[in-house]
């Protein structure tokens, strides 16, 4: 049963998104705004939204003073998605055909722009006093998680990568803006700089911990999240899961695993081995204790913020929520 916390603001991020783009309606600049409103409605947690609602009503106030961050927030996400799709040539979104799939790659690469576009918008309608601020957050966040896709990429040309390189880029590429999502629900109500900064180490530590569990769900999630099942392990791409085991594989089983690495025509039995190997490296287990460690440091970030108790329940199940989630 889904926290009813969590279905009002989900509703109430639903509710933002779908009135805001109405000013951009299908039927004007179709080929611009229909991949827009295709991705914005196939789903999606809405997890920054809520975020950055969240923390304006854990600072005391009514959650809809944070809808300029929570838009912001949420529709340069989608904007990433949408971007990330072309560059992983990804088949499916949320169980969807992705937009360059539906449409193409130039549809995607303009309709992307524009929703980043879009985000600034959305966040300039914040109260003038707490704008400022808020902008610089939210414009460091988006380069932050472009040097942190840009690491990504990187790595696919490398051959040593370290685990603590790739925490490195993935606190770039996604765990910045789970950050910012709160520090500008925050921000939004005018909180003060030590408030803010305890809102954002929270939510870096939230993000760190939610991609641990996103790596993991690729893996030995099931077909679940809408994904290509073991699409990691196929394209060769370097995660916490594949770094660990090549670290930790003796050298008769780092040697297949390079094989596999070389073998375009078997995807089945190549995700079966590299899973198998991944458990008897302890990858998945370390993994996982890596997770519970940076929700931990996330809720002793929220101790220091001296939550009223309804509101460190809810935070609580939302810590919970990164660490059990199926999707």
């Amino acid at each position: 049963m889904e926290h009813p916390t969590l279905t009002r603001l989900k509703q109430e991020a639903n509710h933002a998104i779908e009135s805001f783009l109405q000013r951009y309606p299908q039927g004007v600049a179709d080929g611009l705004y229909d991949p827009v409103h295709y991705l914005m409605g196939i789903g999606g947690k809405r997890l920054r939204a809520v975020l950055a609602l969240s923390a304006a009503e854990a600072e005391g106030f009514e959650a809809k003073k944070a809808q300029p961050a929570a838009l912001a927030v949420e529709l340069f996400h989608n904007f990433t998605l949408m971007h990330d799709d072309i560059m992983d040539q990804a088949p499916r979104r949320r169980g969807n055909p992705t937009v360059h799939i539906k449409w193409d790659e130039n549809a995607g690469i303009l309709s992307g722009d524009a929703m980043y576009t879009l985000a600034h918008m959305a966040l300039a309608e914040m109260n003038s006093e707490n704008l400022p601020p808020a902008l610089r957050m939210f414009n460091q966040t988006a380069l932050e998680v472009c040097i942190g896709q840009q690491s990504d990429m990187d790595f696919e040309q490398r051959s040593d990568v370290t685990v603590e390189e790739y925490m490195e880029m993935i606190r770039l590429k996604t765990s910045v803006l789970v950050a910012a999502s709160l520090a500008m629900g925050a921000i939004a109500v005018g909180a003060n700089e030590e408030r803010v900064k305890l809102w954002y180490k929270a939510g870096e530590q939230l993000g760190l911990a939610f991609q641990m569990q996103d790596d993991l769900l690729d893996v030995f999630g099931g077909d679940a999240m809408g994904k290509q099942v073991g699409g990691d392990i196929l394209s060769n791409k370097k995660t916490f899961l594949r770094l660990h085991t090549w670290e930790k594989a003796n050298p008769d089983l780092l040697g297949d695993l390079k094989k596999w690495d070389k073998i375009k025509g078997q995807p089945m039995e190549k995700v079966e081995f590299v899973k198998n190997a991944m458990i008897e490296c302890g990858a998945d287990a370390a993994a996982r204790s890596a997770m519970l460690d940076y929700v931990g440091q996330a809720m002793s970030a929220l101790d220091d913020l001296n939550l009223s108790d309804t509101n460190r329940e809810w935070f609580d199940f939302l810590g919970g929520l990164v660490t059990q989630r199926t999707s």
